[in-house]
């Protein structure tokens, strides 16, 4: 069975898998299978999506769900994620208007189980070229069967078994003549560990008599064939008595080089206690790796441990190698591509002033201080060691990273968007609609909210504008949420602008690291940029709060010229104002939005700049009260309607008389966000709409008439008047 198009290339076009059940539907797949097509049951998400896909498009119904037991293989207690395949057909015809598409569709009757790599999204593009999306494909479009170990042991499963091996390790501490015997048996099973020779003193040379913890592992971790790597692995696991499997796949693990596979000189040339300062350093790396991370005692002896070890013949960059494999979760790589990847993708600056230019340890503590702090970001490109080793080295088989989670930050697709494990269940993303956004306590009418959608669209710069209280901020992230089509918090990102801020805390700058050294540092927006370059499918929004509170033409410097929608591409790329490398040149991607708020209201505030004002869409936004706000408090809250109708009457009132005041006017109206409580039941809807006034609008109203005090009293007390 095979629905693979015909004509040259077609094996480099994009594969669709898509859902048959969505918003609470039941399963289309059968009416789908009948008519011979596929609906997109959405009336606002995934249309551009939809509309970008081909006649000729290989596409498969899928459905994914997690599995825990009555697996065809030992999952060791750990829930699965997997994907049915349904279905797979050929496009014939996209009616192009997003939603529907004619499909020759052949049935699998059961559905087709796929393991470990999967995607919960509607609709997820899959393009080959990398070993996860072509062992997909294969299987779901040309009977191929799925490679489960591959897949179970990728990508991190491997971490568990060199930390085991450690641990063993560091129990031959004191005998380690039993480590060499057995390591020197080893060698006599497997042709390519004969290295292990030394030189002696006297001319002579001979089996080597001592060895490092570090050397002992890197026997399994030179530049040989990975069939090698697993039987010296197998070999070494069973002398150490390691009961964790040897791992399937090495991908991501940085190797020694074979000539220079030893971390300390031969007998001749090294000093008598070279191999017991490693076996220290690799000692206090562990209890530093375990310790709690406040434990400045044991972070003090790694410190020390570390500065001896880079002192002697034979260490170098090497040791954060070994550091990585005993505890990958910790420590970072900083072989060649590790450091290239740090350096240029990550922009982090590596400090080297240890012997021979290297990093000392309080210049590697740095990177991993950094690099840690970054992780917790949620649109950071990499979230832990072990996914960044992976992402800064080619995959074997198609030169770019084989996890989805770590894409390599070049690539074009979306495969960011799925998930390969077997330890935990990955977090559903929630779709988000205007539907959601009404739900969730807007009164905007349904048309004007599509229609601001509609604008931000077209002009992917939006400000939402309006008096104190008319819920701009909290709106400003709703629109943001059902753009994107999902509630996906780490393709937003929200900033305040202040007076204080600079381009240099927006864009790129300076700042200071360790010893009092500047390192060129991206700000939000720039990172925004790079996050919505990486994966060009999804969309990704900055919400600015208070635009207008700073100085958005100092703040935005060249952005301002590259924010128009004509200026998204390379061609328009500008220098910015502090450059990485000669000739680096940047551009805002077409799929990254900006929506900003402005209090109008705010005596502070300097006129916008009318060059920011040519590239923004505004929305005016209004107190609105009414109906919808009325219904949404009585039953998120349960106020009294004849309790509401009275608030709302005197809000009214007041706004009224705020809007013929010559000195105010209609943009310093009090919003509806004041009279509207969060969600949740309101034993004294009275006491609380007192204590609103008093401590709420009232000191807002002697702020406006802060010369006519008086006013504001009398104002005060209408609102209360009877209440």
């Amino acid at each position: 069975m095979n629905s693979k198009p015909e004509g040259a290339g077609a094996g480099a076009r994009a594969c669709w898998f898509v859902g048959a059940a969505y918003g609470g539907t039941d399963d289309q797949t059968p009416r789908f299978l009948q008519e011979g097509i596929w609906e997109n049951g959405y009336q606002d998400k995934y249309l551009d999506k939809v509309k970008s896909i081909q006649v000729g498009d290989r596409i498969a119904i899928k459905s994914s769900y997690t599995r825990k037991h009555d697996l065809p293989f030992d999952n060791r207690g750990q829930t699965v994620s997997v994907m049915a395949i349904k279905a797979i057909g050929t496009v014939k015809e996209n009616l192009g208007d997003g939603r529907t598409l004619k499909v020759d569709w052949t049935p699998f009757d059961p559905p087709r189980e796929w393991y470990f790599y999967t995607n919960q999204y509607t609709i997820w593009k899959v393009l080959p070229g990398k070993w996860t999306t072509d062992a997909l494909i294969g299987f779901t479009f040309e009977e191929k069967a799925q490679d489960i170990n591959r897949f179970r042991n990728a990508p991190f499963n491997w971490t568990r078994f060199y930390e085991a091996v450690a641990d063993k390790l560091l129990t031959f501490r004191n005998r380690r003549d039993e480590l060499i015997a057995g390591i020197h048996n080893i060698a006599s099973k497997v042709s390519c560990l004969s290295y292990l020779q030394d030189q002696f003193a006297d001319g002579s040379s001979g089996p080597l008599k001592d060895i490092c913890p570090f050397t002992a592992m890197g026997i399994f971790n030179r530049g040989i064939t990975d069939a090698n790597r697993k039987a010296i692995a197998k070999e070494l696991a069973s002398l150490l008595e390691v009961s964790e499997p040897v791992p399937d796949s090495f991908e991501g693990i940085p190797t020694l080089i074979n000539l220079n596979s030893w971390f300390f000189g031969f007998d001749n040339e090294r000093q008598p206690d070279d191999i017991d300062i490693l076996w220290e350093a690799f000692a206090q790396a562990i209890a530093f790796a375990d310790a709690e991370s406040d434990d400045a005692e044991a972070r003090s002896a790694f410190v020390s441990a570390y500065d001896n070890a880079m002192q002697r013949r034979g260490v170098g960059w090497n040791l954060t190698e070994g550091l990585y494999w005993i505890r990958p979760w910790k420590f970072p790589p900083l072989d060649d591509l590790s450091q290239r990847y740090i350096s240029k993708k990550l922009n982090i600056q590596i400090g080297m002033n240890g012997p021979k230019g290297r990093c000392n340890a309080t210049d590697y503590l740095a990177v991993l201080d950094t690099l840690e702090a970054r992780f917790q970001e949620d649109a950071y490109p990499v979230h832990s060691f072990p996914e960044l080793s992976l992402a800064a080295r080619p995959s074997k088989d198609s030169g770019t990273s084989a996890h989805p989670n770590a894409t390599a930050p070049d690539a074009q697709d979306d495969e960011a968007d799925a998930t390969l494990e077997a330890e935990v269940t990955p977090a559903t993303i929630e779709p988000y609609s205007v539907d959601d956004i009404l739900t969730a306590g807007c009164f905007i009418v349904r048309e004007k909210l599509e229609k601001i959608l509609e604008r931000l669209q077209y002009k992917k710069n939006l400000i939402l504008q309006g008096p104190p209280g008319t819920g701009k901020t909290w709106l400003a992230k709703q629109l943001a949420f059902a753009l994107i089509g999902q509630r996906d918090d780490s393709k937003v990102r929200a900033v305040q602008f202040h007076p204080n801020l600079s381009y240099e805390d927006f864009i790129r700058g300076w700042r200071p690291v360790e010893d009092g050294k500047l390192t060129l540092v991206d700000g939000p927006f720039v990172e925004m940029m790079k996050a919505a370059a990486k994966d060009p499918t999804s969309r990704y929004v900055v919400v600015i709060e208070e635009i207008n509170r700073g100085n958005p033409a100092q703040i935005f410097g060249e952005m301002l010229t590259l924010l128009e929608v004509d200026k998204r591409t390379p061609n328009e790329a500008l220098e910015l104002s502090y450059k990485r490398s000669d000739g680096e040149r940047v551009f805002i991607p077409g799929n990254l939005y900006v929506i900003g708020t402005m209090n109008i209201a705010d005596r502070s505030l300097a006129l916008v700049d009318l060059a920011l004002r040519r590239r923004f869409a505004f929305i005016d936004l209004e107190p609105t009260l009414g109906k919808p706000w009325s219904d949404w408090v009585q039953s998120k809250c349960g106020i009294d309607s004849e309790i509401l109708v009275e608030i709302e009457k005197r809000l009214i009132a007041l706004n009224s008389e705020i809007s013929a005041d010559t000195g105010l006017g209609p943009q310093f109206r009090v919003g509806h966000s004041y009279v509207t409580p969060p969600s949740g039941p309101i034993s004294d809807a009275r006491e609380w709409f007192r204590q609103v006034v008093e401590t709420e609008i009232g000191p807002l109203l002697d702020e406006y008439w802060f010369d006519a005090l008086e006013k504001s009293r009398k104002a005060r007390e209408r609102m209360l008047e009877g209440f």
